[in-house]
């Protein structure tokens, strides 16, 4: 018996679990395969009037509740860009502590939505390209900025300059240009690599003037990337210090409905044994 878990990293913003639950319910139904929805933190504190009655759930008591109620194989399918250390690191340590109580269940992770060694798949970049087309309005070009949280993991972040190149290939005839931003980044010269900042590039002579589009490299809203969260609140400070900026932030990559189809490769992927990120087998 095997339990299928479509997981995120988790938020207390109820819109986070939400559009999770609508993704996976949209994954169960094309693969005709139950895929439920748990975070790997915080979500379980949401209020649960304010996710239609249902609590919010993670991914450790979810999984534990499926191992007893007799599964053998729990598959993650990460709701996640790239490999981030809550996928290679948290996420092992979370289940050695599920594998204490069921030795007998193996625990597989699915590659996540860009598989840097896998097949060149532009699917992502064409999912972005739509979203910056949906803003575009006639006169001038706008630059293209592709913004993502910023992370400490340089494989990270690579994915996201990899598709900042695609989507400045696919957009070329649109566009002024694209570049790639962080939203934040940890202080220290080992996490340049997320550069520039977002509010720095804002604030640059190719940006600080004109129409900007911001390509969402988010998955779900939440305290950065939802109504009056951090991105909107940098964009904001920005418009003030240069009037003639306009910045226009596109729908996040979550929110759109191909994104289904390239979760429905990665789970075919791993389950039929080609591609996995992690492989924990069972103790005995």
């Amino acid at each position: 018996m095997r339990a299928i878990f479509l997981v995120d990293n988790g938020s207390l913003r109820a819109q986070a679990t939400l559009n999770l639950r609508r993704v996976a319910a949209s994954l169960s139904e094309l693969m005709g395969e139950t895929v439920q929805a748990a975070s790997l933190l915080h979500s379980n504190k949401i209020p649960v009037e304010e996710v239609d009655g249902v609590p919010a759930t993670t991914l450790g008591p979810a999984a534990e509740r499926s191992a007893d109620q007799g599964a053998t194989e729990i598959l993650i399918l990460p709701f996640f860009f790239g490999p981030s250390k809550a996928l290679t690191g948290y996420l092992p340590e979370r289940m050695a502590t599920l594998q204490e109580r069921f030795p007998h269940v193996k625990v597989r992770v699915a590659q996540p939505l860009v598989d840097e060694l896998g097949d060149n798949d532009l699917r992502l970049a064409h999912l972005l390209a739509d979203n910056v087309r949906e803003k575009l309005r006639s006169g001038a070009k706008p630059h293209v900025a592709l913004v993502d949280h910023g992370s400490p993991i340089p494989d990270v972040t690579a994915v996201r300059n990899r598709l900042a190149g695609q989507l400045s290939v696919l957009l070329a005839d649109d566009v002024a240009c694209v570049a790639a931003a962080s939203m934040e980044r940890r202080e220290g010269d080992e996490y340049r690599f997320n550069e520039p900042l977002l509010e720095n590039l804002l604030l640059s002579p190719e940006f600080n003037a004109g129409p900007v589009i911001l390509a969402m490299l988010f998955l779900s809203p939440g305290r950065h990337a939802g109504e009056g969260g951090d991105i909107a609140e940098i964009c904001a400070a920005a418009e003030q210090q240069h009037p003639e900026l306009s910045v226009t932030t596109t729908k996040l990559v979550g929110e759109h409905p191909d994104i289904v189809d390239i979760l429905a490769t990665r789970l075919r992927q791993a389950l039929d044994g080609e591609r996995f990120l992690l492989d924990i087998p069972a103790i005995n």
